[in-house]
């Protein structure tokens, strides 16, 4: 174990020893000495086989010798301490490894390291995680085994029921092709999303934009944003009573691009500074300024919890957990692909 142990504490150390070799050539030849004899030993020890050299016994010579001369006694537990140390370090390193490698495979297949956290990963996409609770660290494997496939897949918007979601763009019937865009409306990456959507005129040019409002929630089932359920629900109820995409754009577009009269982006203000009653009286006036009357807006509001729009809602939910399956929002699909996080 400890001729293992030295090869990879050698291969750590060999970056440094590169650049100390720029400027003492010799040192950089003993260490490649060292190595050699170090791999040709790992070599032996990996197919079970005896090291027919001594390095093993050149390591613990090295880190002993002065114990040898003065603390002789000391010697052989200092030996076992070292074995001990060598197996430790190569579990480490194993275990290190098995989870770079499952890092890297999630990253590949769900573009997040982190397969039940997606919102702790550093790496990746920028985007509203959504967190599972119920993966251990084999079901993490088996999620990203199970959806190698979708990450190899064609992926086209026409396989999916568009029926709830919402044209955001203008002249919609003039493009080529559709783009899918699954957002939250109180995700701050949605909002620069849809902003840099806005910007592209060339992407703008070629796809109709269709948003699908998906309010994440946390493992605990509470909304991450507090008021995204109540606008999901006045999008989709607007919709049905208009039977026009129009006032839903409107309601994301002033959401994601204008601001209070404080200043204050307006997701921001759903966020963190209305109640939900605020929230559905504020909706209700964007909907008189847009040219509804209060009739209209009664109407609409008589909706928001209707078993229509409920089973609306857990339609798109369905469609976007058990097909889709994103493991972040914004999630796009267009040209053939599935893009998670920032549009950019």
């Amino acid at each position: 174990m400890v001729c293992i142990a030295a090869f990879i504490v050698l291969l750590l150390v060999g970056i440094f020893v590169a650049i100390i070799s720029i400027f003492k050539r010799d040192f950089g030849k003993k260490y490649l000495k060292v190595l050699k004899k170090s791999f040709h030993c790992f070599g032996k020890r990996i197919r079970l086989q005896k090291c027919d050299t001594n390095f093993s016994d050149d390591v613990k010579t090295t880190l002993l010798k002065k114990v040898i001369l003065k603390k002789p006694k000391m010697v052989k537990p200092l030996s076992i301490t070292i074995e001990i140390a060598s197996v430790l370090l190569i579990i480490i390193t194993a275990w290190s490894i098995i989870e770079a490698a499952k890092a890297g495979l999630s990253l590949w297949v769900f573009g997040t390291c982190n397969v039940s956290q997606p919102s702790n990963c550093a790496l990746g996409a920028d985007s509203c995680g959504l967190d599972e609770d119920n993966l251990n660290w084999f079901s993490e494997w088996g999620e990203i085994f199970a959806n190698i496939p979708d990450r190899l897949k064609n992926w086209e918007v026409s396989h999916y029921d568009l029926s709830y979601a919402f044209v955001v763009d203008e002249n919609p019937n003039d493009k080529k092709s559709v783009a899918l865009s699954i957002m939250d409306p109180g995700c701050s990456v949605c909002l620069q999303s849809y902003k840099n959507l806005k910007k592209n005129e060339k992407f703008l040019s070629n796809h109709q934009i269709r948003v699908v409002a998906y309010p994440i929630k946390n493992t605990n089932g509470e909304l991450r944003f507090k008021n995204s359920e109540i606008i999901t629900r006045y999008m989709l109820a607007a919709n049905e009573y208009t039977g026009t995409d129009d006032y839903s754009a409107r309601i994301i577009n002033r959401i994601f691009t204008e601001y209070d009269a404080d200043g204050i982006i307006y997701q921001e203000v759903f966020n963190n500074r209305i109640s939900n009653d605020e929230a559905k009286e504020l909706l209700g006036l964007w909907l008189l300024e847009w040219g509804l009357n209060d009739d209209d807006v009664v109407s609409i509001r008589e909706l928001l919890d209707s078993e229509n729009i409920t089973e609306k809602m857990k339609k798109n939910q369905s469609i976007i957990e058990n097909e889709i399956k994103p493991k972040g929002i914004p999630t796009f699909i267009y040209d053939g692909g599935k893009h998670l996080g920032l549009f950019k």
